[in-house]
């Protein structure tokens, strides 16, 4: 039995060896959508386009909308003569968010009340929108509150005054600059290796079936279960040899740090692994060709992704699609590479995950083999 799965193995490492193209997918394409993901996907805004109305051209207006361009979040596209040139420039795209300063700002100010700013935000967008007004408040704010302290003390000059402040100090664990890059780089490893690995699997067999040397497999005295083995063991090792590759791209090139077990880390990837390659499977049964293959992989793999967790809060997600996410592996598999990574998590806090990868592996190994078996008969 082992000597005739050691002879499919080499089989396929052999058909891998002569296929330059699958080598080089296999190393290149994950790389550069590890860099190009590690670059763009990010939960930061900055240089946000923006259009100001100052009607009021006083020193405090000035200064109020030179700290938004200090900031770096925003960048000032137009400054604008009347409110129909705002009004046109969110229109138009020109602009994202329009800053409006009405005629008498500075001397509400120096009255010591409220003086308004309109804030127009252009919602087509509705994530840059969200966030740049979170900037906007921010910036405002701090402006609000510099601002009344330097008038208390210029108009209670030479007097003793002790302000009163509330002031909000941020101590984040495991992150403490927010690199939003930290969160995405180990959910693009999952990510990529769900694509790879699936990929992968469901190809090698329906290549066999189409090209139809898979008949001529079956007429050899291995059986159906040696030629499963024989098929996804490959797609085993070499979906560990993506993971460590995509996961040293992001160790090494963007120094996101590591500070977990490296066992537990093996561990969930290889019930992640169980699960990606019984979908390949499960793929492979259904269809004939590779066109078929890889249309139904990407109406599987899609969903997974989206489901995840990796882009999306799960809880902002409707209540049946929150329930249908128990049965997407990767959402468990990101829950544990990024414990071990950023937290460095044990067993105690990542067993529901790992848990839950295995069952679910299980089971979708089951019915893919069960279902192989069938489509071979």
């Amino acid at each position: 039995m082992f000597t005739r799965i050691f002879h499919i193995l080499i089989k396929e490492f052999l058909e891998l060896r002569r296929d330059k193209w699958a080598r080089f997918r296999l190393i290149v394409p994950p790389i550069v959508q590890m860099l190009v993901f590690g670059y763009a996907a990010t939960f930061e805004v900055f240089g946000v386009s923006t259009a100001v109305l100052d009607l009021d051209h006083s020193q405090e207006s000035r200064e109020l909308v030179a700290r938004f361009v200090h900031s770096g979040r925003f960048h000032i596209v137009k400054m604008a003569q009347a409110q129909r040139d705002i009004d046109a420039a969110i229109y138009q795209a020109e602009a994202t968010v329009a800053l409006s300063i009405p005629a008498g700002f500075a001397a509400l100010l120096n009255k010591g009340q409220a003086a308004p700013l309109q804030v127009i935000v252009d919602g087509t967008n509705s994530n840059t929108a969200l966030i740049s007004l979170g900037y906007v408040t921010q910036i405002a704010g701090r402006f609000s509150q510099d601002y009344a302290a330097e008038l208390l003390q210029r108009t209670h000059a030479g007097q003793q005054i002790k302000l009163i402040q509330v002031n909000l100090e941020q101590r984040p664990q495991y992150n403490e600059s927010l690199n939003s890059r930290w969160f995405f780089v180990p959910g693009v490893i999952g990510t990529l290796t769900l694509i790879i690995v699936v990929g992968l699997t469901a190809f090698a067999i329906v290549r066999e079936r189409e090209m139809g040397t898979l008949e001529q497999i079956m007429v050899t005295p291995i059986r159906p279960v040696e030629l499963i083995l024989g098929k996804t063991v490959p797609s085993f090792v070499i979906g560990f040899a993506e993971v460590g590759l995509i996961a040293a791209v992001g160790i090494v090139w963007f120094h996101v740090p590591f500070a977990g077990n490296p066992l537990i880390m093996l561990l969930g990837t290889a019930l992640f692994l169980l699960c990606t390659i019984a979908l390949g499977l499960l793929i492979s049964t259904v269809c004939v060709t590779q066109q078929q293959a890889f249309a139904l992989q990407f109406f599987i793999v899609n969903p997974l992704f989206t489901l995840s967790g990796f882009s999306f809060p799960i809880a902002s997600m409707p209540v049946f699609l929150q329930w249908l996410t128990y049965l997407d592996p990767l959402r468990y598999y990101l829950v544990v590479i990024r414990g071990t990574f950023l937290k460095g998590v044990g067993m105690s806090v990542l067993w529901p995950d790992v848990l839950a990868m295995a069952l679910l592996g299980s089971g979708l190994l089951i019915i893919s083999i069960l279902r192989f078996r069938k489509s071979l008969d």
